[in-house]
C-alpha cells in the first residue's frame, strides 16, 4: 500500500499593507495645496530673478550671444539721467494716487456696507470699473483726456473753464494718470468692505450706549479695527503702483518730454526697443531693490500701528 505524502503548502502570508498615518496625511494634503506656489516661486520669481542677475554682467542683444561686461551696467545706472526721470515719475505717480485711492475706496466701501433693496446693484456698479481690461481702460481714457474732444474738456468749457492739455502738458499729464487709476479702485473697495462686514455690531451698541457719535465711532472702533486691512491695501497700492506699465505705455507711451516716462516701461524700451537686455536686467533689479526697501520701510513704521485684536492666535 502506497502511502501518499502531504502537500505541503508554502507560507501565503500576506504583507501588511503600509498605510500613513493621520499626520503624514494632513502633511501631504498641504504639499498638495501648496504645490503651485512652489511651482510658480520656482519658475516664476526665482528662475527669472537669476537670470536677471545672470544679465546683468552681461552685454546682450537677443542676437548675439551674451558679453561679460562686468560692472558696467551697474556703473552705468550712476550716469542715466532717463532713470532719474522714470523714478521721479514714478515716485510721484504712487505718492498721489495711492492715499487718494484708499480714501476713495474706504469711503465707497462705506456707502456700500448697507442693507436695502438693491444694494447689490450698487457694489456691482462700483466695482465694475476694475475688472475692464487694462488696454480698454487706457483707450477709453486716453479719449476722455483728449484736448479736443475729450469728455472731461467738454465739461470744463461748459462750466466756463478753458480746455486742459492733459496728455501734452508735463504739469498735468502726472495729475490725468493720478484720475484714471482711482477708475480702479473697486478691488480695495471690496477689501474694505469685507472688513466693515466683519466688525460685530456689538461695538457700535456699546458705544451708541455711551453717547458716541458717527465721528468718533469711525475714530475708536472702525479705523483700529480696519487698520490691517487699511495696511494691507496700502502696501499692495505701493507695489502695484511702482509696476504701472500699461497705462503709460499706451495712452501717453512716456510722453510728454519723459514725464510718464514710468520705471517699468522704461525697462521694456531698453530691454525691447532699445535691445540692451543686459542694462534692462540691471534697471529690474533697481525695481526690486526699491520694492524691498519700501516693503521694509512700511512694515517697519506703520506695521507697528497695526492692531490685531486677538495677537496671539
Amino acid at each position: 500500500m502506497t502511502t501518499q505524502s502531504s502537500l505541503k503548502t508554502p507560507d501565503m502570508r500576506l504583507t501588511p499593507r503600509r498605510t500613513l498615518t493621520s499626520s503624514q496625511r494632513r502633511n501631504l494634503t498641504g504639499y498638495l495645496f501648496i504645490m503651485p506656489f512652489i511651482l510658480g516661486f520656482l519658475f516664476w520669481f526665482l528662475a527669472p530673478a537669476l537670470v536677471a542677475l545672470y544679465l546683468t554682467f552681461q552685454k546682450y542683444n537677443l542676437i548675439s550671444a551674451p558679453q561679460y561686461i562686468g560692472l558696467k551696467n551697474i556703473e552705468d545706472l550712476f550716469k542715466d539721467p532717463l532713470l532719474l526721470l522714470s523714478l521721479k515719475a514714478t515716485f510721484l505717480y504712487t505718492v498721489l494716487s495711492v492715499p487718494l485711492g484708499l480714501l476713495l475706496a474706504f469711503f465707497l466701501a462705506t456707502l456700500i456696507n448697507r442693507q436695502f433693496r438693491g444694494i447689490a446693484i450698487f457694489r456691482t456698479i462700483y466695482y465694475l470699473p476694475s475688472i475692464v481690461p487694462a488696454v480698454a481702460n487706457a483707450l477709453l481714457w486716453a479719449w476722455m483726456f483728449n484736448t479736443e474732444f475729450g469728455l472731461i474738456n467738454v465739461f470744463i468749457r461748459a462750466l466756463g473753464g478753458q480746455k486742459v492739455a492733459w496728455l501734452q502738458s508735463t504739469s498735468w499729464a502726472i495729475p490725468a494718470f493720478v484720475i484714471l487709476s482711482l477708475w480702479g479702485t473697486g478691488s480695495a473697495m471690496i477689501i474694505f468692505l469685507a472688513g466693515l462686514q466683519g466688525i460685530p455690531d456689538i461695538y457700535y451698541e456699546a458705544a451708541e450706549i455711551d453717547g458716541a457719535g458717527r465721528w468718533t465711532k469711525l475714530r475708536h472702533i472702525t479705523l483700529p479695527l480696519m487698520s490691517p486691512i487699511i495696511f494691507f491695501n496700502l502696501l499692495l497700492g505701493i507695489i502695484n503702483t511702482f509696476q504701472v506699465f500699461t497705462i503709460g505705455y499706451l495712452v501717453t507711451n512716456g510722453g510728454p518730454e519723459n514725464s510718464t516716462l514710468f520705471l517699468v516701461l522704461y525697462i521694456y524700451r531698453t530691454a525691447f526697443q532699445s535691445q540692451k537686455m543686459g542694462y534692462a536686467a540691471a534697471l529690474s533689479w533697481v525695481l526690486f531693490i526699491i520694492l524691498t526697501i519700501m516693503s521694509f520701510i512700511t512694515f517697519k513704521y506703520l506695521g507697528s500701528r497695526v492692531y490685531y485684536e486677538n495677537p496671539g492666535d
